[in-house]
């Protein structure tokens, strides 16, 4: 199955955020090249959360273009065999925690935002990875930094958006 298939069945299974997933799915029927950051138009991105439940708390990266607190996240790449894939890859790769595991039922959220020309959106499709106890973590290329921060703390350092995925992972957990 192509990770444009894959996509399209996640979408096709996620039950809520209706109209937004909708809107996901119109957007890969109109445009094939959906899933890549070649697409004017916009673009499928996979993310997740990093949690540590056992401690009541997430790891978050201060990107370093965007200068903001976000989730881990990005691009989906050939080699990605599914969405799932590209969210732990892309949260290993950004916070050097090896041993993520994803929350199981797919999705936990997502969230499309207008992003800088030459494109115009990424659909990002978001999951909750968690930890191992005592994880360390490393700052990646894309970070100024990566950090761990209570639940109760998020509201106070992160957009709406990352709260918003908080919220759902926690209510999943």
């Amino acid at each position: 199955m192509s990770l444009y298939d894959d996509a399209v069945l996640v979408l096709k299974r996620y039950e809520d955020q209706g109209e937004l997933r909708q809107a996901y799915l119109d957007h890969l029927a109109e445009h094939p090249d959906g899933m890549w950051k070649a697409c004017g138009d916009g673009h499928i991105t996979a993310s997740a959360l990093v949690i540590e439940p056992e401690r009541g708390r997430v790891l978050l990266t201060l990107h370093r273009k965007l200068r903001m607190w976000l989730q881990m996240g990005g691009h989906c790449e050939p080699q990605d065999a599914s969405l799932q894939a590209a969210a732990l890859r892309e949260a290993t790769e950004e916070s050097g925690v090896e041993g993520l595991t994803l929350l199981p039922g797919g999705p936990v959220r997502l969230d499309r935002h207008a992003i800088p020309a030459p494109c115009h959106w990424h659909f990002d499709v978001q999951y909750a990875a968690v930890a191992p106890p005592g994880a360390a973590h490393a700052v990646s290329e894309e970070s100024l930094d990566v950090r761990w921060f209570g639940y109760d703390e998020v509201a106070a350092v992160a957009d709406e958006s990352v709260v918003r995925l908080l919220e759902a992972t926690r209510a999943r957990l």
